[in-house]
């Protein structure tokens, strides 16, 4: 006998529908599963017979195929056991057929209880853009992952006999409802008062807030460079409901949602070792991850100790920071994810960490410094946005009393920049001054008389790129919004140029 039920799985932080198709039929007993399964759908099968014997029912002694379909879609993960199970004790008439309504997703122990998958969202806002009632059958510790995009009935369940007897109307259940204010909950964010003097460093977080700059804060240690990136994501507007649930579809991929909190409501802040892997930052694995890139997307990146990461790490992100979003080609398959984040990076200007200091003195050879420097390529150098030295601060400044500007001051001006912003590409692809290509640079960073020629001699006397000449022009229209000027002037590119002094001073000791 033949039974039929639906699946999903995801791809990327998209899904796609599975139809799993159940034969029993008369020969020696054996259990087949195909449709490119991996080992861990084709280790469903000891745990669906071992689910469905300790539930009371049956295991049919015959032959046994499943097919996964479309077979040319390669399937991952456990959540195939619920169907597959259902499925079987469909099609040896131990329950009657569910809807063709209804798809199921859920991990099987061997003594039948459903244990929580990962990937849940994508599947429940795929299903909600097909304009059919759906009903997803989920393990209950998904349920309110599920519920979050509405327009699918969402049912938990806790054991394979729970599903049974609902399907035979034994008991009676109502789909999971959540409320969406309880879930939005203001954390307990650093605030930038907390940080004693470092003006400096203070402007050029807002303005990489303002407009989405990627930063880098190099000094000696102790200097404030780490509580300055940790407060980044205090300053930047809210995520908008559309970028919540982007986000929360990342890190469901990831399986880092849980019952307690099954919705990102905060900008990420994504804060990895130094010796973290290429394949961990950027995303990988036989069957592709995201990596930190897509983790951090919609938030900050931050790298502390950033020239104690390995070099080729540190090159994995060229291609996040220039697309805002990475690639991962394996053998199996070829998965695109999202990654338009803020990088910030923190470094100490030498391996001992006191050159140019005023009261320590470096004890680092010429070779020393210039092997720890080289980690940080031109290349990579060039797309980094702001480079900002922080000083050591004295006395004076660590114990003064005065009041330093809160988190929610430097807000407010961010968020009327990025309201500027919105008007300035309404209708374009792009949210963000950083995010401008050459066209959109021509169009909205125009530059005339003094602001033109003080661009032309510092391009000419700091040897700068071409990439760092659009991107001073981008910092500079940000300035400008800041200001709420319409045009940019010579203050804006002065202010934009001494961002990139890093280029030549550190890069030749």
């Amino acid at each position: 006998m033949l039974a039929k039920i639906l699946s999903a799985t995801t791809w990327g932080v998209d899904a796609r529908l599975v139809e799993v198709e159940v034969d029993v039929a008369s020969g020696l007993p054996s259990f087949q599963v195909v449709g490119l399964p991996d080992t861990a759908v084709q280790e469903a099968k000891e745990r669906v017979r071992s689910a469905i014997k300790n539930s009371g029912f049956s295991f049919p002694g015959s032959r046994v195929t499943v097919n996964l379909a479309p077979a040319s879609l390669k399937k991952s993960g456990s959540e195939f056991d619920l169907p597959i199970a259902l499925g079987i004790l469909a099609a040896t008439g131990q329950i009657k057929p569910s809807s063709p309504s209804v798809v199921a997703m859920g991990e099987l122990s061997l003594s039948g209880e459903i244990k929580p998958i990962s990937g849940v969202l994508p599947v429940a806002h795929f299903l909600s853009l097909q304009g059919k009632d759906y009903q997803l059958f989920l393990p209950r510790e998904n349920t309110k992952e599920g519920a979050l995009v509405g327009k699918v009935e969402v049912y938990g369940f806790h054991h394979l006999n729970e599903v049974c007897d609902f399907l035979h109307d034994k008991v009676d259940l109502s789909p999971t409802t959540l409320d969406w204010q309880g879930l939005f909950y203001s954390g307990d964010g650093e605030d930038l008062a907390e940080v004693k003097g470092q003006r400096g460093g203070k402007r050029a977080l807002e303005i990489a807030a303002a407009g989405g700059h990627h930063l880098l804060f190099i000094g000696p240690p102790g200097s404030g460079k780490t509580m300055l990136a940790r407060r980044l994501p205090s300053l930047l507007p809210p995520l908008s409901l559309d970028e919540v649930i982007e986000v929360t579809k990342i890190h469901s991929v990831a399986g880092l949602l849980s019952e307690d909190r099954p919705l990102v409501a905060q900008r990420p802040f994504r804060a990895p070792h130094h010796t973290i892997s290429d394949a961990a930052l950027i995303g990988g694995g036989q069957w592709p991850r995201p990596g930190e890139v897509s983790l951090a997307h919609h938030g900050v990146l931050f790298l502390d100790e950033a020239l104690e990461f390995r070099r080729n790490v540190l090159e994995a992100l060229r291609e996040p920071l220039e697309a805002g979003k990475i690639t991962v080609a394996r053998a199996a398959t070829t998965i695109t994810y999202p990654a338009s984040f803020i990088l910030v990076l923190a470094c100490n200007p030498c391996p001992c960490g006191y050159l140019g200091d005023a009261k320590r003195t470096c004890v680092c050879s010429y070779q020393q410094i210039a092997r720890y420097r080289a980690k940080l390529s031109g290349p990579l150098l060039d797309r980094i946005d702001l480079q900002v030295e922080i000083p050591r601060l004295d006395f004076s400044e660590i114990s003064s009393e005065r009041k330093e500007e809160t988190s929610q001051q430097v807000r407010e001006r961010v968020q009327s920049a990025r309201e500027i912003q919105a008007d300035r590409f309404r209708g374009e692809k792009i949210r963000l001054n950083a995010q401008m290509k050459v066209r959109h640079l021509r169009q909205f960073a125009p530059l005339e008389g003094e602001a033109k020629k003080l661009l032309e001699v510092s391009m000419e006397s700091l040897a700068l790129s071409a990439r760092a000449y659009h991107r001073i022009l981008k910092v500079a229209r940000t300035i400008a919004d800041l200001e709420q000027s319409e045009d940019i002037r010579a203050e804006h590119v002065a202010e934009a140029i001494q961002y990139r002094s890093l280029d030549r001073k550190y890069r030749e000791p």
